[in-house]
Parts: structure tokens; sequence; C-alpha cells
């Protein structure tokens, strides 16, 4: 019920201000799914989220600064954002990242791990590559658009969900390989931007 609340109340009041524009998200598969993205702006997670819809079952990591102040961390919690202390092998994160994608939620990971302004590149971290194989879910990439200004359009691009695999249990070398495939095909969703 809070999530409902809190989406319509957000999407109400960013509604005229960044005059987002969704496009392809009917290609969302059902149950877990890692819900992949590229991240230029702060507001990126927000119009992420709002992307999903307001019936969607998202999860999704905070870094856990975040969780300190009580009120934001009750907010956090209604919305099933868990804490990851980045920058370290969290295993708790990664168990609450695969439980989620076991209970047929939507995970939401910026790959990158840090914002990364157009044009620039960034490695980009191989959580979301261990976590799609180890659950056995799909990836969804999506492209969100750079020139993200007040009373201008802002996009969101669904790309093509693809399941990723690998020969026997998976070792670096493949969540290497799946998080190269992840990237390339969030890019390749820029290329269906409308014109």
């Amino acid at each position: 019920m809070w999530f409902k609340v809190c989406y319509w109340v957000v999407y109400v009041v960013l509604k005229p201000l960044y005059r987002f524009r969704f496009y392809g998200r009917e290609k969302l598969p059902q149950g877990g799914v890692v819900v992949c993205a590229n991240h230029t702006s702060l507001i990126d997670a927000v119009l992420l989220v709002l992307s999903l819809g307001p019936n969607c079952r998202l999860s999704a990591m905070g870094k856990a600064e975040l969780f300190k102040n009580p009120i934001l961390r009750w907010i956090l919690k209604s919305l099933h954002v868990f804490p990851v202390n980045r920058g370290k092998n969290d295993i708790s994160a990664i168990k609450n990242s695969l439980k989620a994608l076991k209970d047929g939620r939507q995970l939401v990971i910026f790959p990158e791990g840090t914002r990364v302004h157009e044009g620039e590149t960034a490695e980009a971290k191989t959580g979301a590559g261990m976590l799609s194989l180890r659950a056995g879910v799909p990836v969804m990439p999506v492209y969100i658009t750079a020139d993200k200004k007040f009373f201008h359009v802002s996009r969101v691009i669904y790309g093509t969900p693809f399941l990723p695999s690998c020969e026997g249990r998976p070792t670096s070398e493949d969540y290497h390989r799946v998080t190269n495939e992840i990237m390339a095909a969030i890019h390749a969703a820029k290329e269906a931007l409308p014109a």
C-alpha cells in the first residue's frame, strides 16, 4: 500500500517538471528480473521506478548511509529498498537480492555503480551479471536519456530482455562477460530512441 501511495505522489509532483515518457515497458518479463539501466543523474532511480508502474514488485539496493536516518530508513524499507555497503563484498546485500529475485521481484541495479555522464566510460561492476546468472532470471536493459532538465522531456527506453547463460557453475569470467552483454544491451536500447 505504501508503495502505491508514494508512487502516485511522486508521479504527480514530477510529471510536470520532467515530462517523462516511457517506451517499451510492455517488454518487461513477468516474475523475477534484474532491471539494469545507465546512470547519469540523481533522478534516474526515481524515473526508472516510475517507469515500472504502480503495480510493480520493486526491490532495490540503497547505500547503507541512507539507512542511518530513522525516517528515511522506514521509507526505504517500505519501498523494499535494502542497504548495501558499497566498495565491499556485502554478503547480506547479495542474499537480499537473490531472495528478491526468487520472490518474483524486479531488482533495480545500475551496473556502473555510480553516476557516469554521457560520453564518459566507467567499468561496470559484475554484480548484475552475477545475480542474473545465480538466480537464473532474465535481464531487462533500460536506457535513460541524459538530458534531464526541468520542463524538457525525459525518456526511459526499455530494450530487449535476455536470459544470460553459462556452462556449468558460473565463474568470475562469466560474470564479466554477462555484465558486458548487459551494458551493450543498455546502449543498444538507446538506438531505439523515438525521434
